[in-house]
């Protein structure tokens, strides 16, 4: 029996999971789910929903023959019905010490959307994984699948603290190499990445895997003319590198400008290699961003 602490009631409220029960995840592509799911597939099988006639064939089951049909036609015609599959929902949480920082943290902001997304996979029957890098926790993310895994699920995210400084590179091929799967995959991370995103969305791609890329960033890095103002040492959380910096008018343009031209390339290197790329500030409520912006983006209906 998972041990439920009281923060792992924090990151959902009463009032987000009610919100989240009406949503379903969607995918753009077409995965063959392993197992019998609440998700209406393409493919013929076994449900309540009609999908069509066929002629009989000998050998096939007795039971799907419309017996209306053959009284009127004296023929024997199957009634095919659609299947219903699951599927798989990854979402892979950037623990790295960059994402602690901000009020609330990325890293919170993160882990909210985790387990908002993850929750709204549980509901469906959807089978559902969360993994984190950079963090201590060395075990990966159990496989969860029904509503009735909510509490386990948000046990494991809550777990989640930042940790060690893994690159992207090393943390995305990591993830690829365990989860070979087909599926749907949100990335939650703030690229902050001296070698670079390249590299690792390349691993991404190969995966075939239907791909969402949510760049978080605090209000702070977004607005520093806000709240940075005078002389300041800046240090970076991940290798220490400090530098010396006067905060003014032309250092403060320059830094929206390199930031807006980092956000477009992301956005552009994403969308040309059939990933989505979203922008997302800490200070937008996660049920926003969820029934909102993940909705236009069809990750969500």
């Amino acid at each position: 029996m998972p041990v439920t602490t009281t923060s792992s009631i924090e990151l959902l409220s009463p009032k987000m999971l009610a919100q989240l029960e009406r949503l379903e995840l969607v995918s753009r592509k077409i995965f063959r789910g392993r197992m019998k799911g609440e998700r209406r597939s393409k493919r013929k099988g076994q449900s309540v929903e009609f999908a069509d006639f066929r002629n009989y064939v000998h050998g096939d089951d007795l039971r799907f023959i419309d017996w209306n049909t053959y009284a009127r036609l004296d023929k024997l015609f199957l009634k095919l019905f659609l299947e219903e599959e699951d599927l798989h929902f990854f979402t892979l949480i950037d623990a790295s010490t960059s994402m602690d920082f901000g009020e609330p943290t990325k890293l919170h902001f993160a882990k909210q959307m985790a387990a908002a997304l993850c929750y709204i996979g549980l509901c469906r029957a959807d089978r559902v994984k969360c993994e984190s890098f950079g963090t201590p926790l060395r075990k990966p993310g159990p496989v969860l699948r029904g509503r009735h895994s909510l509490m386990r699920m948000l046990d494991h995210i809550n777990q989640i603290e930042p940790g060690e400084n893994v690159p992207l590179l090393d943390a995305v091929k990591s993830f690829c190499l365990r989860n070979q799967g087909k599926g749907v995959l949100v990335l939650i991370t703030d690229l902050m990445d001296k070698s670079g995103y390249e590299a690792a969305f390349r691993f991404l791609t190969a995966q075939q895997m239907d791909v969402y890329v949510i760049h978080t960033l605090s209000p702070v890095e977004l607005n520093p003319e806000d709240q940075i103002k005078g002389d300041l040492r800046l240090v970076d959380s991940e290798d220490a590198d400090a530098a010396e910096i006067t905060v003014s008018r032309p250092l403060l343009e320059k830094y929206k400008k390199t930031l807006n031209a980092f956000v477009e390339g992301a956005k552009s290197y994403c969308t040309k290699r059939g990933m989505t790329y979203m922008l997302a500030n800490t200070e937008t409520p996660v049920d926003q961003i969820v029934s909102s912006y993940l909705r236009q983006r069809g990750l969500v209906r």
